[in-house]
């Protein structure tokens, strides 16, 4: 019987479920205000290693999961929710490269998440939403793409 050929994220790029789990990891760090360097301290790890599990390139090992919903307060699912579905030769390993989604893009820019953090540091309730109804009528008029 033939071994299957081991998959490299050097020839195929990083899997899309470790660059999903990566990029909420990355989402949940930023939202805390909390540093790379901060994370890895608390893991024990490098604040590279972090940057390598945030982009995908290294797979999060399930201790090492488990660890990260702890320091972060989040439970397990966390990590996976908002997951697309993998495509058939995707589970199976066989192929997987990113898949693109641009919902999710926004989602873990910097910008994105300084400006839901001070969204919800405005802690009046009815300044909060006129912030909210004003951002949403200037991306219906001139400021939207």
């Amino acid at each position: 019987m033939q071994r299957r050929k081991r998959r490299t994220v050097a020839e195929h790029g990083p899997h899309a479920c470790d660059v999903h789990v990566g990029g909420r990891v990355r989402l949940r760090r930023t939202l805390l205000g909390m540093n790379q360097t901060d994370l890895g301290k608390a893991l024990g790890v490098t604040f590279q290693q972090i940057q390598k599990y945030e982009n995908g390139k290294n797979r999060i090992a399930a201790s090492r999961l488990y660890q990260l919903s702890h320091v972060l307060d989040m439970p397990l699912s966390y990590f996976f929710d908002d997951m697309p579905p993998l495509k058939e030769a995707d589970a199976s390993g066989l192929s997987g490269g990113v898949q693109e989604s641009s919902t999710h893009d926004l989602m873990v820019k910097r910008e994105t998440l300084e400006l839901v953090r001070a969204y919800y540091c405005i802690l009046d309730p009815k300044v909060r939403d006129a912030v909210r109804r004003m951002a949403i009528a200037m991306a219906k008029g001139i400021g939207s793409r």
